[in-house]
């Protein structure tokens, strides 16, 4: 078998992929937005396809049932709400990894058969803002570029975005071009140092929330110095004179200084050709649609946007997000672009849908949705395809609300959740792989994720599932055969968007062979890119520029920013099964600058509490100077599956931009100080781990799990407290103990093998992690197991860096040793490097750090 062409889960780069059953991954050479490109995840994803863990069949009340018994529940309990309560006791809260398909059958519920507006996305976390931030500039929600305007720019100004870890494959489309052409320049603007400021010329560590400040000094800049496009302002933009007026303020309260203000103006406003790339840093702030507008206010203001390398830019997180905006998947949105609040544009989506009602207001947005429900306002809950009670703010108050509400639908792929454990019903839903259907990325391309695995045992695709329920609620309209039948009905209802002079339009795609599709941008057949020559979707035709007030600044004793790591996928329930995405960062870590960890008493590796304005989360330290004093950063992924203590958003407080509704999870006050632990534990095992400690964090590893531990008093027994950590009963316990360091190291051997390992101590366990994990399932003898280093016969590669080929930073001191002292050399010497390319700023600094010095002649 050739493989099937099909389309990355992961981000909204949207690469493409050729898959085969036997779990055998590459990029697809022919697609647009990668070229046969892939990062680090994506080129794990054969490893994630197991059904390990899977939910495999329906489940009301925590037990098996059958289809037609919980199909027939939901949509019970679903009429029952509508007719007791109205249509607004009810809610779906729906996901960026959804696909088109199934996001539009939703929509199409919710919003023409319920007809309530209560249905939200998790792309509402994502993008929200940038949403918003179109909207009121250019009268809809469109992405003005392509991808080949990365390429294509003299100067690129990467803002609040780590590209290198979170869209890996647009960072290595951009290190190409820039080895390509050396005078390209690239500024990045993020209050950490990041793997991505390493490829920049100039790197500005803006405060939190700094960014409008720093957009209006420059829209201000480029008045003064004469550098606007007057003709394009007057023939195609409206409210200039209000924004100028707006923008001037001081830019240094940015927390840049007045050298590297001038430096980045100068380089900007003497640029023609500049594309501004903007993420999450951006978005997830309680100003986000105001950062949004003043980044886009300094394009319109300079006519630099839809051409060649020009334009404004939003990357979105999630692999459908884009898709999801099309259909209307947000609760403020109809579908095709068309809004609630438009009385015409009800009219003629209901009319498309022949639906018996249509919303009227817009519905309430994900933070608000679930206050809802611990307000007993939302009577029926249904979540789709994500993890809220990880994944929004105040994670501990949305786990109590979705508890509160009577009853609650979960559908996913898995049988545990943090969310799914709070569920009355679960739904088993088909996964990457297993499902077929559409989603847009971040350039307007619209893919194909094809199926090359069938279903497993009872698991039926999203958009199936929600049409059975719709039917059972006696609803006609979702009669659907296949996920082509669905993508046909949207396509040709984007025909409205076309008519009431909008953006999105498909027709062109009306009658498509959907098994054929090729990866195609919109709008189809047409241009590739918006508003060089005008043409905004005000009723005016111009665009507006927003008057932009920027936030003060915070001034609380830490600042909680929140973010991705390199090799995981939100709460790594994919990810997490991949024994090398985790050998890279396998725990929860909290960055802080030196100073403040000497102020706290804190060294490497120990445990730091941070307290939010609602809960508090325990992070392992890393002591870096990539964060700024007084800021700190912690990842998103770890869930209370793999970590009680360590989920980020227990201590993220539910604060939202007022205008896109997205939550502000950036730049959170929050204090923070050490952990007090009686010992620290570091354990594998040949069996899965959940040691419920004060702390603890497992991860998969290639010969069963690992697990980093601590209690607040030493146990009386460590023997039977490794037997429990380790979750390893019988065989025989090799046990150290020095009562003088309190050092203590256990070895469990069953049938002559290790089973399982323990070690613990009073300070952070020094031991080498990866070749304590190579020995479980070996006849390695337990006393030297338990001296927790290799023998000189059994290097041991030490921790990973690069994930793409599991090359440990022992394996590369020794090649750098060895003469390779170059980042090239490097990965001709161990391959390291040669794929995503995400560690080269790694393996840079490496070779600062290992090399040996040239003597001078």
């Amino acid at each position: 078998m050739t493989g099937v062409k099909t389309t990355c889960p992961y981000c909204g780069v949207g690469c493409g992929v050729i898959a085969k059953p036997d779990g055998t991954i590459k990029g697809d050479p022919d697609h647009p937005a990668n070229y046969g490109r892939l990062c680090s995840k994506g080129s794990a994803l054969g490893e994630t396809i197991d059904l390990d863990g899977r939910l495999l069949a329906p489940q009301i009340l925590g037990r098996s049932a059958g289809w037609n018994d919980a199909l027939d529940l939901v949509a019970t309990k679903f009429s029952a709400a509508i007719r007791d309560h109205g249509p607004d006791s009810v809610a779906f809260y729906v996901s960026g990894q959804l696909l088109t398909e199934d996001y539009y059958v939703a929509n199409k519920l919710m919003k023409g058969y319920i007809g309530s507006a209560n249905i939200d996305t998790n792309s509402r976390l994502c993008m929200a803002s940038s949403v918003a931030g179109h909207k009121r500039a250019f009268g809809t929600d469109t992405v003005p570029g392509t991808y080949e305007d990365l390429e294509q720019a003299d100067l690129i100004v990467l803002v609040g975005s780590n590209l290198a870890w979170c869209h890996p494959v647009l960072f290595q489309r951009i290190s190409a071009a820039k080895d390509a052409r050396p005078e390209m320049r690239i500024v990045n603007i993020d209050p950490r140092k990041t793997a991505t400021s390493d490829l920049a010329d100039l790197h500005l560590q803006i405060n939190a929330d700094g960014d409008a400040a720093l957009f209006n000094g420059l829209l201000r800049h480029l008045a003064d110095t004469d550098a606007l496009d007057q003709p394009y302002i007057d023939a195609h933009v409206n409210g200039f004179d209000a924004a100028i007026a707006a923008a001037a303020g001081d830019p240094t309260l940015s927390g840049l200084t007045a050298d590297e203000i001038a430096q980045f103006y100068a380089l900007w406003a003497g640029t023609k050709k500049v594309v501004t790339v903007y993420s999450q840093g951006v978005n997830q702030s309680t100003s986000g649609t105001d950062k949004v507008n003043a980044i886009i206010n300094c394009h319109l203001a300079t006519g630099r946007i839809g051409k060649p390398g020009m334009g404004p830019f939003s990357v979105t997180g999630q692999p459908n997000a884009m898709g999801g905006r099309e259909v209307g998947g947000l609760a403020n949105m109809l579908a095709n672009h068309l809004d609630i609040e438009n009385p015409d544009h009800r009219d003629a989506v209901q009319t498309a849908w022949s639906s018996p009602t249509i919303c009227t207001k817009p519905g309430l947005k994900a933070v608000d949705l679930f206050q809802a429900c611990a307000d007993g306002k939302i009577k029926a809950l249904w979540i789709i395809s994500t993890n809220p009670a990880v994944s929004l703010p105040d994670a501990d108050g949305v786990s109590a609300a979705i508890k509160n509400v009577p009853f609650t639908v979960v559908t996913d792929i898995m049988a545990r959740t943090d969310t799914g454990d709070l569920a009355d019903v679960l739904l088993p839903a088909t996964g990457w792989g297993e499902k077929n259907g559409t989603v847009t990325n971040s350039e307007r391309r619209i893919s194909r994720q094809r199926a090359f695995l069938p279903a497993p045992a009872h698991a039926r695709p999203d958009w199936k599932i929600i049409c059975d329920v719709a039917q059972r609620m006696g609803f006609d309209g979702f009669g659907f055969e296949t996920p082509a039948d669905v993508f046909a009905e949207y396509v040709a209802t984007t025909a409205l968007s076309r008519d009431f002079g909008k953006d999105l339009d498909l027709t062109a795609l009306d009658g498509a062979d959907y098994e054929s599709l090729e990866a195609v941008q919109w709008p189809v057949g047409g241009k590739t890119r918006f508003f060089a020559d005008g043409g905004f979707y005000h009723p005016d035709g111009k665009a507006r520029m927003i008057a932009v007030t920027p936030p003060a600044q915070s001034n609380g004793k830490f600042i909680l920013n929140t973010g991705r790591n390199r090799d995981q996928w939100h709460t790594m329930t994919r990810t997490g099964k991949s024994a090398r995405l985790g050998a890279h960062l396998a725990e929860p870590y909290v960055e802080i600058h030196p100073d403040d960890a000497a102020e706290m008493g804190v060294d490497t590796a120990e445990l730091v509490t941070v307290y939010g304005p609602k809960g508090k989360a325990i992070f392992r330290a890393l002591i870096t100077t990539n964060v700024g004093r007084g800021s700190l950063f912690a990842p998103l992924h770890w869930t209370r599956q793999q970590s009680a203590s360590g989920v980020v958003n227990s201590a993220i407080g539910p604060r939202t931009d007022p205008i896109s509704g997205q939550p502000a999870t950036k730049s959170t006050q929050v204090d923070a100080g050490k952990c007090p632990v009686a010992w620290y534990g570091f354990a594998v095992s040949a069996n899965a781990m959940q040691p419920s400690r004060p702390y603890h964090a497992i991860a998969k590893t290639g010969t069963g799990w690992q697990a980093e531990c601590a209690g607040m008093k030493a146990p009386h027994d460590w023997e039977l407290e490794a037997r429990n950590i380790t979750a390893t009963k019988g065989g025989d316990a090799a046990v150290l103990h020095d009562a003088a360091t309190g050092d203590v190291r256990v070895a469990i051997i069953k049938d002559n093998k290790i089973a399982a390992l323990f070690f613990a101590s009073t300070t952070p366990v020094v031991v080498a992690r990866q070749h304590a994990a190579s020995l479980i399932g070996t006849d390695v003898a337990g006393l030297a197991a338990l001296a927790g280093r290799a023998a000189a016969d059994m290097p041991d590669p030490g921790a990973t860096v690069c994930a793409c080929f599991n090359v440990g930073v022992n394996t590369l001191r020794d090649a750098i040793g060895q003469g390779a002292n170059t980042v090239a050399a490097l990965g001709k010497a161990t391959c390291a490097g040669t794929n995503c390319g995400s560690c080269k700023p790694e393996l840079a600094a490496l070779i600062a750090q290992f090399q040996i010095p040239v003597a001078a002649e």
